[in-house]
């Protein structure tokens, strides 16, 4: 399968046409943002790292049933997976009380939370990716209907649930992360978009030692050192 043309540059990948109108390639780029692109920068391995880690965790969710988009991994930075619409919904799991949720709602950093916490997010950049309630989002027709978003509630639990337990066989927390979803070609609700460190909160287990993006957010330096010790745990498992 080859790359065809250009269909989209986002901030960490390129999304490739193919022969196949079914199939898109996600080139995986080194480059950071943070802060809505307030922030920017790049290192040099972040894209493959963050490929080969979504490689695993994809395959991981596959076996247990969670339809997604991969099909396949080309080479370190490049993966083939099946095109999608984007539903315009950026879904947010939180275990653990940091970041946005405790400077907003005055919860003490590092609190775990009495249940899984679902929110969403407006996929929008230019208008800050501000909180969507189910009403908002049939307002704007990211939807057909609210089962859809209970589905997409139950399915980011399910995930959660079993990313939780996956990592945590790598002493390895799960803090939050934000997730995508789309519709195959048949209409089916699918997970797509990547499963790395860039978009999840991932602590380890004896240190709390931060193991993702936010190295780059508050500055500590070591991202790509980090990232490698997430793959490498999966890898070793």
């Amino acid at each position: 399968m080859t790359k065809t043309e250009l269909l989209y540059e986002g901030k960490a990948k390129k999304i490739w046409k193919t022969e196949d109108e079914n199939l898109l390639i996600s080139e995986f780029k080194d480059s950071l943002t943070a802060f809505n692109g307030e922030k920017k920068s790049s290192e040099e391995g972040k894209g493959a790292l963050n490929n080969q880690i979504s490689t695993e965790l994809f395959k991981y969710l596959d076996k247990k049933g969670i339809p997604t988009h991969y099909v396949d991994t080309i080479d370190d930075n490049n993966m083939l997976h099946k095109a999608a619409e984007v539903i315009k919904i950026e879904v947010i799991v939180r275990n653990i009380a940091t970041g946005s949720l405790s400077k907003n709602l005055g919860i003490e950093d590092k609190t775990v939370l009495p249940f899984t916490l679902v929110e969403f997010d407006y996929k929008n950049d230019a208008l800050g990716d501000p909180k969507l309630n189910d009403q908002h989002c049939l307002i704007l027709n990211l939807v057909n209907d609210v089962s859809e978003l209970d589905y997409i509630r139950f399915m980011a639990r399910r995930i959660n649930t079993l990313l939780v337990e996956f990592y945590a066989g790598l002493d390895i927390k799960v803090v939050d992360f934000k997730i995508e979803f789309g519709r195959d070609k048949d209409g089916n609700i699918i997970l797509i978009d990547e499963l790395s460190p860039d978009n999840f909160r991932l602590w380890d287990a004896k240190t709390d030692e931060k193991l993702d993006k936010d190295r780059f957010r508050q500055g500590l330096g070591g991202l790509t050192e980090a990232y490698r010790q997430v793959l490498d745990r999966i890898k070793n498992r």
